[in-house]
């Protein structure tokens, strides 16, 4: 395999998404597409009203010009790259429709909990009948051990499972700047190593590609952001990540490189029950990265400490994956 493929897809998707954003962010601004802050966030959240979202547009027209201009030249284009892409896009998709009742048609919520699960259950149904029509394999293999689970037809609620709940993951860690384009900067690059040592090179190039796309968004999105990803960015690459541990038959290894979504996540669930349960808060608010905000940690602060557990994580999951 060509090693060039993977670092032109990743400076190839920097400089796309370096070059559209300073064009597309004054037309969002001029769209009026500014983001409303809910009332029941932390207060220093307000000043960030009106700033540009929906930037993930950018960031999937970057993913996928790049993904396949890179597959292409390399003859990497493949079943892999349509499965990639039609996740990645149509959980994108639904991100944007969620954004776009948010902002144009003012309803601060979106789409209901019901509209955007249903979408992403038949996109994720959709993905595991090509998946499995392919010929890819629906074993679960368990990491430091040599024991697999061949899933067999249960392996589409695995599916449903995996896709919807990262893409809702990392849908709930976006509320800082740069926390998600930095996070998952990291999580792609570790699956791409993993991938370039299992030899798909195809993967890699996608992976290269959303790392490359969103380091270059993380120069307009990093604090104070002058643009947001909002939910076309964050579905987008929820899914994107969870499906490149399908395709990478890594997936529980996801769990240890995606930790930031896993923890996010868990906080919410875990404030959420014990209120139901006790009428008690175990989290000054959640998703976690506010709790650490009203502790008094600065929204910089922050950001750069859960990188820095991403990146831990991502290293560990690394050696995990390749020599584990």
């Amino acid at each position: 395999m060509s090693i060039w493929a993977i670092f032109v897809a990743l400076f190839g998707a920097f400089f796309v998404t370096v070059a559209v954003s300073p064009l597309f962010i004054p037309y969002l601004r001029r769209l009026k597409f500014g983001q409303s802050i809910r009332e029941e966030g932390p207060e220093s959240h307000q000043k960030k009203s009106g700033t540009p979202t929906m930037g993930g547009v950018i960031i999937l027209f970057s993913i996928i010009v790049t993904t396949i201009a890179v597959s292409a030249f390399y003859n990497a284009l493949n079943v892999t790259i349509l499965l990639l892409l039609l996740v990645t896009v149509t959980f994108g998709i639904l991100g944007f429709l969620d954004d776009f009742i948010k902002v144009v048609m003012k309803r601060n919520l979106g789409l209901t909990s019901k509209q955007k699960l249903l979408g992403q259950i038949i996109i994720a149904v959709i993905f595991y009948l090509i998946f499995q029509a392919n010929g890819f394999s629906s074993i679960v293999s368990i990491p430091f051990t040599s024991f697999e689970i061949n899933l067999g037809f249960v392996y589409v609620g695995f599916v449903i499972f995996w896709l919807v709940g990262f893409s809702n993951a990392v849908n709930l860690t976006d509320g800082l700047d740069g926390l998600v384009s930095g996070t998952s900067a990291i999580a792609f690059s570790a699956f791409a190593i993993i991938a370039w040592q299992q030899e798909q090179l195809s993967l890699a190039i996608f992976c290269m590609a959303v790392v490359g796309a969103v380091l270059g968004f993380l120069v307009f999105n990093a604090h104070p952001a002058k643009v947001f990803m909002g939910d076309t960015g964050s579905l987008a690459l929820g899914s994107a990540i969870g499906t490149v541990s399908l395709m990478a038959k890594q997936e529980i290894l996801l769990l240890l490189i995606g930790l930031v979504f896993v923890l996010e996540t868990l906080s919410v669930i875990m404030q959420v029950t014990s209120f139901k349960l006790t009428g008690k808060r175990i989290f000054k608010m959640s998703p976690l990265h506010h709790h650490f905000e009203l502790v008094g940690w600065s929204e910089w602060k922050v950001v750069t400490v859960f990188w820095s557990v991403g990146l831990i994580v991502g290293i560990l999951g690394v050696l995990i994956g390749v020599f584990g």
